[in-house]
């Protein structure tokens, strides 16, 4: 059993899978800072990086609907700005009486607080566009490529690589479990302790977890240390980008810039 569900990488054969990685990760990333550099309120400008981000899916091959999904897992941090609703300064749209105090939340705020909301959808969206049509070899040598600090990129790597540690570590220890808490399927009675007892348990493990993940770790890096790990992970150099990938990626940054343009002239 290995964490495959780990690497998020679909195999496609769509335009968006065989665009060089570099000019991917460049055009994902300047989506991303536009997005963030909208100003609160330009609904236009908004629906114009919503389609083009459509366009982006449905050219992938993805789905749009496996790349919503996914991306619902922005909306929990979207909670953290909630407060902005109460107070920002602006005309009174509802009043909640919560006790003595009375919240009231304010166009100014609303209007805020969706355009975060909206932002950080969008942005979820196009990395997991990226990292769904890009194998994570392939997205850390076009990080390199494009100068990206080599401390950062071997930080991301090996996170990355011991995600894969840490779950294969979890899957041990959650067979060697199953292995000692048998029971015959036809049981009448439920199985295990009370909730102390479970929990008591689960603490264990997840201590044990961290141990075992912890000393697995430094036997992984002290075999690439043998093997002349120095801190960069070195490969082939990438190819020079092609003439048309390279339009694409300077007509890309610039419709990137007119969209921001026209939203603070809106």
């Amino acid at each position: 059993m290995h964490a495959h569900f780990l690497d998020s990488y679909r195999h496609r054969s769509s335009p968006i899978h065989r665009l060089d990685p570099r000019v991917k990760l460049l055009l994902a990333v300047g989506f991303i800072f536009a997005t963030a550099l909208t100003p609160p309120g330009a609904w236009p400008v908004y629906i114009l990086l919503f389609a083009l981000l459509l366009a982006v899916e449905i050219l992938s091959e993805l789905g749009v609907g496996y790349v919503m999904k996914r991306a619902v897992l922005a909306f929990p941090f979207v909670l953290a700005a909630v407060p902005i609703l109460f107070t920002l300064p602006g005309v009174p749209l509802v009043t909640f009486d919560i006790g003595p105090w009375s919240l009231s939340v304010s166009d100014a705020g609303l209007e805020r607080f969706i355009s975060i909301a909206l932002k950080s959808w969008f942005s979820v969206q196009m990395a997991i566009v990226l990292a769904s049509s890009t194998p994570f070899p392939d997205l850390l040598a076009a990080m390199r490529a494009v100068h990206v600090p080599k401390l950062l990129v071997a930080v991301i790597g090996l996170m990355w690589r011991y995600l894969f540690v840490l779950a294969d570590e979890a899957m041990r220890l959650m067979r060697a479990r199953e292995a000692r808490s048998g029971h015959p399927a036809d049981t009448p009675y439920r199985t295990g302790g009370s909730i102390a007892w479970r929990a008591h348990v689960t603490g264990g493990m997840a201590g044990n977890l961290f141990l075992r993940s912890f000393d697995r770790g430094e036997r992984i890096y002290a075999a690439m240390a043998a093997r002349g790990y120095d801190g960069e992970v070195r490969s082939v150099p990438m190819p020079p980008i092609s003439g048309p990938q390279r339009l694409l990626l300077v007509g890309g940054v610039m419709v990137l810039t007119l969209l921001v343009i026209l939203s603070y002239l809106l």
